[in-house]
């Protein structure tokens, strides 16, 4: 199984959480790449069996949470019914990020599989890991 993850960082928690994704998907069997959503691999991208993208929450402290940067995402090429499995990391609450990308990600032609939120003080093997291998 192919898999690319593909994400949008700023302060680096996010980029954090796509390698830990990518390293598990190569734990559990799978030859994966990571990449930023600004170089993404078009090779790794036309055979991926699956691929994770993730980006950072953006918005105020409680409401109008929404993807950082998503104008980033909406540049993707067309995904041509891929697979595709969201995530997001947060600080205190996600809001509709998850909701929000998987809303970019379908217009893009992907089919979306599944989706999860990691609060930035839990970027670690027990929080993603479950969700890499439900995928």
């Amino acid at each position: 199984m192919k898999v690319l993850v593909i994400y949008e960082s700023v302060g680096g928690n996010t980029r954090r959480a796509a390698e830990l994704i990518g390293g598990t998907a190569t734990f559990l069997g799978a030859e994966a790449t990571v990449c930023s959503v600004t170089q993404v691999d078009l090779q790794a991208l036309a055979e991926a069996d699956l691929v994770f993208v993730g980006s950072w929450t953006d918005g105020l402290f409680l409401l109008g949470q929404r993807p950082g940067r998503v104008g980033r995402f909406k540049k993707l090429p067309w995904l041509d019914d891929k697979h595709v499995s969201v995530f997001c990391t947060y600080a205190h609450n996600p809001g509709g990020t998850i909701a929000g990308l998987s809303k970019v990600l379908e217009g893009k032609g992907a089919v979306v599989v599944g989706g999860q939120a990691v609060k930035r003080s839990q970027i670690d093997a027990e929080h993603v890991g479950p969700f890499v291998a439900d995928q």
